[in-house]
């Protein structure tokens, strides 16, 4: 008699093995195990000559399951059929976990909790790993997996996956629910299982956050851009900080530095500042020795010089030894850092405006109003590549100007700004509202316009209340005049064939902009359209 036992080994699990029903006859005959779900072809076979008994079964199933168990999970199960196979990745530091599900592993396992999963190193053997483990059950044209944005710590892999063709998904950091158990295989498996859900099943959710979407890689400007725009900012940032430690030591040494200069930490106060760094200091040194250390500059004459000397015979700053002793150590260092940052900030500069200069994106958007080339390079290394967003509307949430509603019967009823998105993104946009309206005579006649139909006057302050909706309403228009002009771009450079040489990109025209504003211009997306007529089914 033939019996047939078919054992599956889990991740991270003992070894399981599915309910079959063995039916021992007095008779030598061939009898099948029949699983109750669908499961893979029977593995291993025992053979006996006659019908043992129930201890001799269960005996025999024992001596199976050690002699299986040591086997790798990727040799029971069978490559699926033509599905899709959603592959979530739980990131970490040093070592990722991936789940699996499909519908054929759903049927087999019951539960997404169960389905299998596989832990790999962040390196390049782990990385073949994972593709060995896929290959087992789907080609990878039958693959599609999901990240979360954490940190670093994902690009390796999103950047091996993308160079296999794989589709890779992201969707934002998940909260847990209190009181579920917490392990990455859960996280991996949970992160599967919403990318089923929403792309097998089609199910729909309610919050975007929990919405995963597809990510294109970026251009190469963007590529090029992201780490030294970051850098730039925060260097700016760093830079702001010792500005500000600076003016506070000034405030102690010499207070009445600032009646004459009033930036203290301008290039000609600070190279007077690190020559003669207290007030005893200035009232020792000669006036040639001012001179010199002034330089050539004319922003501080004779008079100030000799003005700033009266001063500090009479500064009221600290007389206290120590105190001045240890300012003074702390002012030296934070001028030559503060130095080494601006010759920092200089080299970013150089090599962000010949990137803007070189590429399509940047020609475009520096030909918008308020737009200069650390604006447009903030933008293309923020945006990555327009292909990502379908909407003006995605843009404008990602970047943060989108109002944020709460309305509830009568009683609740009011609109503020969004928190969300970018924060240099939504400051960069704020910057650029500004320059437009301070430069170009369009969006100036616009925000007046606004101006006088949405905003109120204090008569206490005589100021006028609700200019940032203003703001909020332009930066708005201006990301829609952006994602116009990125897109319709990109579509150009998608229907092109290869090694055709691409046509200069579309710019911003002002003329435009006015027939667009005046309401007689119609976008792009509904040119060359016709009427469609729908025929609708017969009863």
């Amino acid at each position: 008699m033939l019996w047939s036992l078919t054992l599956e080994k889990k991740l991270g699990g003992r070894a399981r093995t599915p309910d079959t029903r063995l039916k021992p006859t007095s008779g030598p005959k061939l009898v099948e195990a029949r699983p109750r779900g669908p499961a893979s072809p029977p593995t291993l076979e025992l053979a006996v000559k006659e019908a043992p008994g129930k201890d001799d079964v269960r005996k025999a199933g024992m001596l199976m399951l050690r002699k299986t168990s040591p086997r790798s999970d990727s040799m029971s199960i069978p490559m699926l059929a033509q599905e899709m196979l959603y592959v979530g990745v739980d990131v970490g530091k040093r070592a990722h976990v991936a789940g699996f599900i499909s519908s054929t592993l759903l049927q087999r396992h019951q539960r997404f909790e169960h389905c299998p999963a596989l832990a790999f190193d962040n390196s390049r053997e782990g990385f073949r790993s994972l593709i060995d483990r896929i290959n087992t059950y789907v080609p990878l044209t039958q693959v599609q997996a999901l990240l979360e944005v954490t940190g670093h710590y994902h690009r390796a892999l999103l950047q091996y996956l993308q160079e296999l063709d794989i589709p890779v998904f992201v969707i934002h950091v998940q909260k847990r629910q209190e009181g579920l158990l917490k392990t990455d295989k859960r996280d991996a498996l949970g992160l599967a299982n919403q990318l089923y859900n929403q792309l097998e099943k089609g199910i729909q959710v309610g919050d975007p956050l929990q919405a995963v979407r597809r990510l294109i890689s970026p251009t190469e400007a963007a590529a090029s851009l992201r780490g030294i725009v970051r850098h730039h900012y925060e260097l700016v940032a760093e830079s702001t900080q010792r500005k500000n430690k600076l003016t506070a030591i000034c405030d102690e040494l010499f207070p009445e530095f600032t009646r004459l200069l009033r930036n203290p930490n301008l290039p000609t106060a600070l190279a007077l500042r690190e020559r003669f760094p207290t007030p005893a200091d200035l009232v020792n040194a000669t006036f040639w020795e001012l001179r010199a250390a002034r330089g050539r500059t004319c922003s501080v004459s004779d008079a100030k010089l000799l003005e700033l000397q009266r001063l500090a015979a009479q500064s009221i700053g600290t007389k206290n030894p120590a105190r001045i002793r240890g300012l003074v150590v702390e002012q030296q260092q934070l001028i030559r850092e503060l130095h080494v940052i601006e010759e920092h900030l200089a080299q970013l500069e150089t090599e962000i405006a010949l990137v803007v200069e070189s590429c399509r994106e940047g020609t475009i958007l520096t030909s918008i109003p308020g737009i200069g080339p650390q604006a447009a390079a903030t933008l293309i290394a923020m945006i990555g590549t327009i292909a990502n967003f379908d909407r003006a509307a995605q843009l404008k949430s990602y970047m943060g100007w989108v109002p944020k509603v709460a309305q509830s019967g009568s009683s609740l009823d009011w609109t503020r700004l969004s928190p969300r998105g970018v924060r240099q993104m939504k400051q960069t946009m704020y910057l650029i509202v500004w320059r437009a309206i301070q430069w170009d005579a369009e969006w100036k006649a616009m925000y007046e316009r606004l101006i006088s139909r949405k905003c109120r006057s204090d008569e206490r302050t005589r100021r006028l209340i609700g200019r940032e909706k203003v703001i909020g309403r332009l930066a708005g228009q201006m990301i829609g005049v952006i994602y116009a002009l990125l897109k319709k771009d990109q579509e150009l450079l998608a229907q092109l064939a290869p090694g055709v040489e691409p046509p200069e990109p579309t710019l911003y025209d002002s003329e435009i902009h006015r027939q667009h504003r005046l309401g007689r211009y119609q976008p792009h997306e509904a040119r060359g359209k016709g009427p469609q007529l729908i025929q609708l089914p017969s009863s």
